[in-house]
């Protein structure tokens, strides 16, 4: 509302400067037979007009978006710039023809009185300070209708000195005694170097007019985009990008391509990323991000398979590949599905996703699944720790006959019907690799199952020696009013 106000008021004050200098103009014009000053005043009586068509223009304008017009009303400035253009044309045209006119083919003698200079040098002081404020406003709110308002002003401060020179050569020659002179017919020479000046001026403002009304990319726009893009970190690619202004708004679609490996959530993180970059360089764009996935340079074999498993909305894990001796690379995977479903649909997502994985990876030659129930699945598990010492211990002596394994802490036993779950930390020894705490963890995890009956799954969370238990670490910690000091972390790791 603020932009709206500032724009409109300083709009409506050119109105009011355009009345001024068309009745000073014009006055004085008619009064001394001046051709310059009646071509200043034709112009002045333009920049009325255009003064009044930026007026209207601005107050459409920033009316917000409808249900009839989406992209809202910001092209009704570039429409306003198009009349204004046209219409400084016409009026060119006549200057020029009656200029030529008085040069070759009649004499109208001019009367270069005070009035006349009066008229020129106050028209000078109000075009300057009308051409600041309007290029301050569209510099800061980026209007196109203001911009080319600033430019009228602007191009009469020039045509006013060019006839300001005529009255003083016609001034000179009617002092010299050299009435019939080119002296004399200088006012001629200003009115047409005035027309020709708003030809060339009108000529520029139209061709950007008629650009925006043609949805042209504003120059180098593209450019800084692309730029701007590609320095956001995690954007493969970018495409179709589309650019178009809009009176002071400009929009920009676009699509990027982000490894298609990432969560939907880290999808629209980059796309936020790309958004900052292009409202840093254009704060006024209206930017829309399309996020496609697409194959990076380095991705894996394990990793494509498991995109192409997320394109058809399943999960898979344990991905292993050989290769022959023939060359030919074998696929091993496990595919998760709902516990409720039944074989043969479960066996058709299967079939469905060996045939994708097939199709992109014609190099693959055989791939062998593994169905099993979703791991995600929920489920009630009641803690039964506190009420199973014996349990606790049986686990406690089998972890620390494990070679590898120097320390168990922190045993958790957790029961859902008649299935038992397990989760423990264990300390490893020095020097180990993840490799080999995974292998000593499958290890203990056949052992455990072996002892335990119903044992459904166990959760091992491997530290290195010497580092302190993490319940130690949490303890550590300060604890906020209300809150345990201790934090309930979620159980990772290898196994």
């Amino acid at each position: 509302m603020r932009a709206a106000r500032e724009k409109q008021r300083v709009a409506l004050t050119s109105v009011a400067a355009a009345v001024l200098l068309t009745g000073m103009k014009l006055t004085v014009g008619l009064l001394t037979g001046s051709l310059g000053l009646l071509a200043e005043a034709a112009h002045s009586g333009l920049d009325l007009v255009a003064a009044l068509i930026t007026y209207l223009a601005v107050r459409v304008a920033d009316r917000p978006a409808d249900a009839e017009h989406l992209y809202g009303h910001g092209k009704v400035e570039n429409l306003a710039a198009l009349l204004e253009t046209l219409l400084l044309l016409v009026t060119c045209a006549w200057i020029i023809r009656e200029a030529i006119s008085r040069l070759f083919f009649k004499f109208v003698p001019v009367d270069a009185s005070v009035w006349a200079f009066l008229v020129v040098l106050v028209s000078i002081v109000v075009d300057v300070s009308r051409a600041r404020a309007l290029r301050r406003v569209a510099r800061r709110y980026h209007s196109q209708a203001l911009e080319a308002d600033a430019l009228h002003f602007s191009t009469d401060v020039w045509s006013s000195l060019v006839v300001l020179l005529g009255l003083t050569l016609v001034a000179l020659g009617n002092v010299t005694g050299q009435a019939p002179s080119i002296l004399v017919r200088a006012d001629a020479v200003a009115a047409l170097v005035v027309a020709l000046l708003v030809v060339y001026v009108s000529l520029r403002l139209g061709r950007r007019t008629i650009d925006a009304l043609l949805d042209q990319a504003p120059p180098g726009m593209a450019t800084a985009v692309l730029q701007a893009v590609h320095g956001v970190a995690d954007v493969l690619e970018c495409r179709r990008l589309r650019v178009r202004q809009a009176g002071p708004r400009m929009f920009v679609d676009l699509t990027i391509g982000v490894r298609r490996g990432h969560s939907l959530e880290r999808g629209h993180a980059i796309s936020t990323e790309v958004e900052q970059r292009i409202h840093a360089l254009y704060p006024q764009a209206d930017v829309v991000v399309h996020v496609d996935p697409v194959s990076a340079a380095d991705e894996t074999v394990s990793d494509r398979i498991r995109a192409i498993a997320a394109g058809l909305g399943q999960t898979v894990h344990h991905v292993r590949l050989g290769t022959g001796e023939d060359g030919r690379v074998h696929v091993e995977l496990h595919v998760e599905a709902d516990e409720h479903l039944d074989l043969r649909a479960a066996h058709q997502r299967a079939d469905d996703l060996e045939a994708a994985v097939a199709a992109e990876l014609p190099h693959v030659t055989r791939i062998t699944t593994h169905i099993e129930p979703a791991r995600d699945r929920q489920q009630v598990q009641q803690d039964v720790t506190a009420t199973s010492g014996d349990l606790v211990a049986q686990v406690r002596a089998l972890v620390l006959r494990t070679p590898g394994v120097l320390d168990c802490h922190d045993i958790e036993v957790r029961r859902a019907g008649s299935a038992t779950y397990l989760s423990l930390h264990c300390t490893f020894a020095a020097g180990l690799s993840i490799r080999q705490v995974h292998e000593i963890s499958t290890r203990l995890e056949s052992r455990l199952r072996a002892e335990i009956p119903g044992l459904a799954r166990v959760t091992t969370h491997p530290e290195p020696v010497g580092d302190p238990p993490d319940q130690e670490r949490d303890q550590e910690k300060p604890s906020h009013a209300g809150e345990r000091g201790t934090t309930d972390r979620p159980r990772t790791g290898p196994g």
